[in-house]
């Protein structure tokens, strides 16, 4: 079973606990923000001079981020901001944003969509380059904003720094057709796993996918079952997991009998669990379902690039 996305919860951080979900289900939401700080400038906004336009005023516009400085993240991990109001002009925000991989600049772009994971933030934002990151690399970013116009009566009321890391380029692929599940990781294969997917009436999502945490064990409720899952890997917010199901073997690798997650027996999915990271991708083919929405997780890379750096619901111009 899949919650619509009004009831979409996210699933955030790695859980080593027992949480709450469902192949289609999800958990109680946890806030990872980047708050002000060491990397938020909090100094006083330079006076404009005599010559200058005069600086913007109205309701403040506060940015908080996902990542926290110092992690490592998988190659299509986003970079996730919340914002505490509706902009509606995103050109001085796209135009402060700054963003090197290995000290080079990066030519990416943000794409906005409606939030509703936390109280007060209706509107996130998700940055990302063309392709995967770099594997291995070290990625900087400022986003000076503070004072910058965030639509007629708005104002950005902060700026923040972040420093993360890529690990490996550790690469999913998962085929409806052959029932397999092929990861390699900077491009050597490493696992080569039989899967069950999702049944004709609850097909797995088309599409590449984001890991979005791990839980060593995670209560999955849905029609029909209320059980303990091993080694679930979340990968979209609607309860999608790549998971052990010792109750399926006879059908993994034969045939697609899930909800819609994607079914290991339990020694792959140990394998797995130990294996993937937070950002690693996953590209679905062949399920018989229809494309993961950008909205369901960290659905980012199923949109084109050319109507990515159209902004979505905030245009960047």
């Amino acid at each position: 079973m899949r919650f619509g996305r009004q009831s979409r919860v996210a699933v955030l951080l790695v859980a080593l606990g027992v949480g709450l979900a469902a192949c289609g289900g999800g958990g109680s939401p946890q806030a990872s923000w980047q708050s002000p700080g060491a990397g938020a400038s909090g100094a006083p906004a330079a006076g404009p001079s005599a010559s200058a336009s005069p600086a913007p005023s109205g309701k403040p516009v506060h940015v908080r981020l996902y990542e926290k400085d110092g992690t490592t993240y998988g190659v299509g991990m986003p970079i996730i901001a919340y914002l505490s109001a509706s902009i509606t002009s995103a050109k001085d925000f796209a135009a402060a944003t700054q963003v090197t991989v290995n000290g080079s600049p990066v030519d990416g772009a943000w794409y906005f969509q409606k939030s509703a994971i936390y109280d007060g933030y209706p509107l996130e934002a998700h940055y990302r380059p063309a392709e995967f990151w770099a594997a291995h690399a070290d990625i900087h970013m400022d986003l000076a904003v503070k004072g910058k116009s965030a639509g007629p009566g708005l104002v950005f009321d902060n700026s923040l720094t972040m420093d993360i890391k890529t690990g490996p380029a550790n690469i999913g692929k998962v085929d409806g057709k052959t029932l397999h599940m092929v990861v390699t990781s900077d491009g050597n294969q490493v696992f080569d796993f039989p899967v069950s997917l999702g049944k004709a009436s609850t097909p797995t999502f088309n599409g590449t996918k984001v890991v979005m945490g791990k839980s060593a064990v995670e209560r999955m409720v849905g029609d029909g079952y209320d059980e303990k899952v091993p080694w679930s890997v979340r990968i979209t917010n609607s309860g999608e997991y790549v998971h052990s199901a010792s109750w399926n073997g006879g059908n993994i690798g034969q045939r697609s009998t899930s909800h819609g997650c994607t079914n290991l027996t339990e020694a792959n999915a140990k394998s797995y669990f130990d294996f993937a990271q937070v950002g690693d991708p996953i590209t679905y083919t062949n399920t018989g379902g229809p494309t993961m929405p950008t909205w369901d997780g960290y659905g980012d890379w199923n949109v084109a690039w050319t109507t990515w750096q159209g902004g979505g619901v905030v245009a960047r111009g």
